[in-house]
């Protein structure tokens, strides 16, 4: 029978009782206390009555109970059932009977099929038009379709009412209501003022509470490489969280030195000491808890010193992951406890309005004014009624009642939230600066407005004080010498000029031209004025910039003319084309042009990457951003920032740094992500990381490496290698017990690990390797470091024993390193193979046993006889056999040993290694030192490059038993092949 068939009976013999049982022993008889009940108990139980106990309907039953509907005669050797009801209870038997009755009756009314009136006539006459006419139908059937015709037409009504009708395409596309559907779905991730544009070209993801252009929906990462070498690349950073801080000098460092320290880098005391730099970035830790407890990287701005005043602003630049840990961190050791809530500025819109009805009389609305009514698409009263929607302008998802503002009355600092308030766009590119220089021209003064009387915009304010012009004039000076100079890279770094610019709407081109230095300018240009430029900075005082006034900054996104005003405003203009005159005076916009330095680390590639951050306020960006894609820069995303730091040579956060939370929190949700992504994929096609010798192929478990790299380098490097490597030579099965137990041995209760950022333990650490160029072609100039010896490692390791160090990793030959590459130590034989110039290809690693897939066999032979023996107990229960028999519990256990039962509650996946892992220093037959985070081929280097992380421990020890000629000669392998890579090691300071 088939499947609809046999869902059909079931449904019909759903509410039949069930007064009779065929009891399978005398005990479940006894302890029944439902004889004739309604409910089934064990044994196979059927209805009362002739119908019940028929024989055919008793197999039926069975059958469907064991394994579906089957025809003919049953291959098991079912029968029918012949024993009897043994007796029989009145009053089960009556209900029964009662139920029976009433069920018939209620089929007996119930009309099958179509209920309308048209199905009482015979079918010749039948015709379609008595659907919508009812004079089509007999007089004795009239009265009763039109009763039905209205009951119809009142509940289409009623449930229209409930049921909003959806709007047309074009009600949805008007103005208001796009801008509230737009709103409607930034509440829960944020869209940055460039969305939309990225939304038509980009990939989106969210990200971090956001919504981000990943990569382009078009191929372009090669141009955009090109772009970032020879021209311009754009981003928007706008997501990165602003915290401004307000305070004396002293007290602010006093506060801020607790979160960071001297031995990474420069801090925020430094950047003040260093002339003609007001940025910076920094690592910043928890109060005290240097090095354990790092919570991400930073960039930081000071506002320039105010003549007489110790008063000073900063602003710190986080990512969004860590605003969530550096804020209550601030709050903490600046004493700033005092939560400033602001007032309650209650946003009507039209979707909030609850219109007041106005009582009017209404004559009685017929049915034919219904249908002319639902037919006509007019906006409704109530979105006439209530203000025109507004475009939401910073954190939309943030309620109204949060504090953005803390206060200290101790110290006096106030900690501000400007997320959001501050848009800040990258240029990237040796070009950027005549990109910005062709985009942006200084504003222009306004003459012909009456000076004496006072004015609501800031720019004519501005221009009453001669001072602030004559400040206006310099920057505007060394903004034209910016024109002149030939690369970004120039420039000194962490320069930063303020600037005062007009609507770049009104110098936009008609089409995209590409932005060239002026080389011809250059030559006649005043020389000494662009020499003092690039070897002293741009000037503290230049450094100024209205853009850190919070009245400021709300005057020019408040008073902004919208795009409709300016495209009038154009329409008017005699020469299409030409520009505004005079200058609208809203058309001035305080900017801040801070200065990115590029690579600043290794031998190779100086200055790299170099460009410009241009700070902007809210409500300003698309303002600025389509000037600037008409200048022929590239548009990147979030994947071209990866690609960007890779160049670099710089880690990415939160990619590279596995000690902050945030980098933790990354790692875990890439495991998850990419173990989803290998689940679906068809078992036949999935890798066998098992046979690979890849243990973690989705993540790198650094704890356990740093800690057996401790312990080897303990107990003694030497002999713990060569035992583990005689261990991989003996049996396969005695091999996985070891490596399972050895799991417990390492990990003991020990201190976590750490990155090591301090400088003059890499300078130590780089100068041991032998730092060469990309390739390892030549040697470069290293300062004069100790001879690494056995107690300098000793004393080296006792500090940094628990630590793993950032490498960049360049391949000697061909190969693309891929994400969590492993990274080995050679053996003799495999540095003598790279001595030998005709094959320096590498060595193979053989494959591996898969020691589970026995086991999962086993459990799916289990699996299948446990599905058996209870098939053949429900058979049993069928024919009325007495118990279970007691075999079947054993069959399953016997068929499994105790490792495999004790592994039966985690899920075993072919091709990966379950949890807890074996020893990962000596799984395969070179020891492992750490693993690749980031890896392509690199086309600057022309080459393969990895970065990742390396155990310091392990790293030192492999240093010292290598010889001076092959020092800093590793092997690198994917996850995926069993072939082996030399590299060549370099630690950048």
């Amino acid at each position: 029978m088939s499947a609809a068939k046999v869902k059909m009976r079931e449904k019909k013999m759903r509410n039949q009782p069930t007064s009779v049982q065929y009891p399978s022993s005398p005990l479940s008889v006894e302890s029944s206390t439902q004889n004739g009940g309604d409910t089934p108990v064990t044994g196979g139980d059927v209805g009362d009555g002739p119908s019940d106990t028929h024989p055919s309907t008793e197999r039926q039953k069975s059958s469907h109970h064991q394994s579906g509907w089957v025809r003919g005669h049953q291959k098991d050797g079912g029968s029918y059932a012949k024993e009897m009801p043994k007796y029989i209870t009145a009053g089960g038997f009556a209900r029964a009977r009662a139920a029976e009755v009433s069920a018939m009756l209620k089929a007996v009314t119930k009309t099958t099929g179509s209920c309308h009136v048209s199905a009482a006539l015979p079918k010749h006459m039948r015709r379609r038009a008595m659907s919508h006419n009812t004079k089509r139908l007999p007089y004795r059937l009239r009265e009763v379709a039109n009763r039905m015709r209205q009951k119809s037409l009142q509940a289409g009504s009623k449930k229209k009412k409930e049921q909003a009708k959806n709007k047309s395409r074009k009600a949805r596309r008007r103005h208001g209501n796009l801008l509230l559907e737009f709103n409607r779905r930034q509440r829960k991730n944020v869209w940055l003022e460039t969305h939309i544009w990225h939304a038509k070209r980009f990939h989106m993801v969210k990200k971090w509470g956001y919504c981000l252009g990943d990569r382009p929906t078009y191929k372009c990462y090669r141009p955009c490489y090109r772009a970032m070498s020879t021209h311009c690349l754009l981003q928007d950073l706008s997501y990165y969280c602003c915290i401004e801080l307000q305070g004396e000098e002293d007290k602010l460092l006093a506060a801020l030195s607790q979160l960071t320290n001297k031995e990474t880098g420069p801090t925020f005391a430094a950047a003040l000491c260093i002339s003609g730099r007001r940025q910076g970035s920094v690592v910043m830790y928890r109060a005290g808890h240097y090095p354990l407890q790092p919570l991400g990287p930073v960039t930081f701005l000071w506002r320039p010193r105010t003549q007489g005043s110790s008063h000073r602003q900063l602003w710190i630049w986080a990512h969004p992951t860590i605003k969530q840990d550096l804020l209550p961190e601030l709050q903490r050791v600046c004493q700033c406890c005092e939560a400033v809530v602001p007032p309650v500025v209650p946003v009507v819109t039209p979707a909030e309005v609850a219109p007041t009805p106005e009582p009017e009389l209404k004559p009685p609305k017929t049915h034919g004014a219904i249908q002319i009514s639902r037919t006509k698409r007019k906006r409704n009263c109530k979105d006439a009624s209530g203000p025109p929607a507004k475009k939401i302008l910073g954190d939309g998802s943030r309620s109204p009642t949060t504090p953005v503002t803390w206060r200290s009355s101790s110290t006096g600092i106030v900690i501000n939230d400007l997320t959001m308030e501050i848009v800040r766009y990258r240029l990237i590119g040796p070009q950027s600066h005549s990109v910005l220089a062709e985009t942006l021209e200084a504003a222009t003064d306004c003459e012909e407005m009456n000076k004496s009387q006072p004015s609501p915009l800031w720019w004519p304010e501005h221009c009453k004080d001669e001072s602030k012009m004559k400040l206006h004039q310099q920057q505007a000076d060394i903004f034209h010498i910016l024109k002149d100079i030939y690369s970004t890279g120039e420039l000194p770094s962490g320069a930063v000029l303020g600037l005062a610019v007009d609507d770049p709407r009104l110098t936009l081109p008609t089409k995209k031209v590409k932005a060239l230095p002026c080389v011809k300018q250059a030559q006649e240009v005043d020389e000494e004025k662009r020499r003092e430029l690039m070897l002293r900075g741009v000037p503290e005082h230049c450094c100024q910039s209205f853009l850190w006034e919070q009245s400021v900054r709300d005057n020019v996104t408040d008073n902004k003319i919208s795009e409709q005003e300016l495209n009038r405003m154009r329409s008017d203009v005699l020469v299409p084309g030409s520009r505004l005159s005079p200058t609208p005076l809203q058309g001035r916009v305080p900017i801040l042009l801070v200065h990115q330095p590029g690579k600043q680390v290794g031998h190779e590639m100086s200055s790299w990457g170099a460009g410009w951050d241009l700070l902007l306020p809210k409500g300003w960006g698309m303002a600025f951003w389509i000037p600037l894609v008409y200048r022929g820069v590239r548009i990147g995303g979030l994947n071209m920032s990866l690609k960007h730091s890779q160049n670099k040579g710089a880690p990415n956060f939160p990619h590279d740094y596995p000690d902050c939370p945030a980098g933790i929190g990354f790692q875990e949700e890439q495991e998850a992500e990419l173990l989803d992504k290998f689940k679906r994929r068809p078992p036949a096609k999935r890798t066998n990381y098992i046979k690979h010798g890849c243990l973690a192929p989705f993540r790198c478990p650094w704890q356990q490496l740093a800690e057996e790299w401790e312990l080897i380098t303990s107990e003694g490097g030497e002999e713990q290698k060569r035992d583990s490597q005689t261990q991989t030579t003996t049996d396969a099965d005695t091999v996985m017990e070891e490596e399972m137990t050895s799991h417990t041995a390492v990990t003991k209760p020990q201190s976590r690990f750490t990155v090591l950022r301090s400088r003059k333990s890499l300078r130590l650490l780089s100068g041991w390797c032998r730092p060469t160029t990309s390739k390892g072609q030549r040697p470069c100039r290293a300062g004069e470091v100790p001879p690494l010896d056995s107690s300098a490692m000793t004393s080296f390791l006792t500090e940094h024993g628990m630590s793993l160090v950032w490498v960049r990793l360049s391949l000697l030959s061909k190969g693309k390193p891929e994400l969590h590459a492993m990274v080995f130590v050679p053996s003799t034989e495999d540095l003598k193979l790279l001595s030998n110039k005709s094959d320096s290809s590498g060595p193979q690693e053989l494959a591996h046993k898969n020691h589970f897939k026995s086991r999962m066999k086993r459990r799916k032979k289990g699996s299948k006889k446990t599905a058996t023996s209870s098939l053949s107990s429900d058979k049993t229960e069928g024919k009325g056999s007495d118990l279970p028999s007691a075999s079947e519990p054993n069959l399953t256990t016997s068929s499994e040993d105790p490792k495999s039962s004790s592994e039966s509650s985690t899920d075993l996946i072919f091709g990966l290694w379950p949890d807890p892992l074996p020893s990962i220093t000596s799984h395969c037959s070179r020891v492992t030192l750490g693993w690749v985070t980031q890896g392509d081929f690199s086309l600057s280097a022309g080459c393969g490059e990895a970065l990742g992380f390396v155990s310091v421990a392990g790293l030192v020890n492999t240093l010292l038993n290598q010889p001076k000629e092959h020092r800093g000669i590793l092997l690198l392998r994917n996850p995926t092949s069993l072939h082996y890579r030399f590299a060549k090691i370099n630690i950048e300071v």
